[in-house]
C-alpha cells in the first residue's frame, strides 16, 4: 500500500508564497505567534521543520487560506519493474 506524505519543501514554499501574497513579513508572523525569534518560521519556509497542528490552524487563519492549501501532499513514486 502506498501512502501519501507531506512534502516539507513544497509546504515551505507555499507558506512563503502565501505570506508574501498576504503582505506579511516574517516578523509579522513571529509577532502573531509570540515567538522570541523568527527561526521557527524560517525553518517552516525552508522545509526543515513543519508547524505543529495548532500553529498550522493559526497560520491558515492569518494567511486567509485553509490548511489543505498550505500543506503539500505527495504520493510515492512507483518503481517500474
Amino acid at each position: 500500500m502506498e501512502l501519501p506524505f507531506i512534502n516539507t519543501t513544497a509546504t515551505g514554499q507555499n507558506i512563503n508564497r502565501m505570506r508574501i501574497e498576504a503582505g506579511l513579513s516574517v516578523r509579522d508572523i513571529q509577532s502573531v505567534f509570540g515567538f522570541a525569534t523568527p527561526q521557527a518560521i524560517y525553518k517552516w519556509i525552508h522545509g526543515t521543520a513543519m508547524p505543529t497542528i495548532d500553529n498550522l490552524i493559526i497560520l491558515a487563519a492569518i494567511l486567509g487560506v485553509t490548511m489543505d492549501e498550505i500543506v503539500a501532499v505527495d504520493l510515492p513514486v512507483r518503481k517500474c519493474g
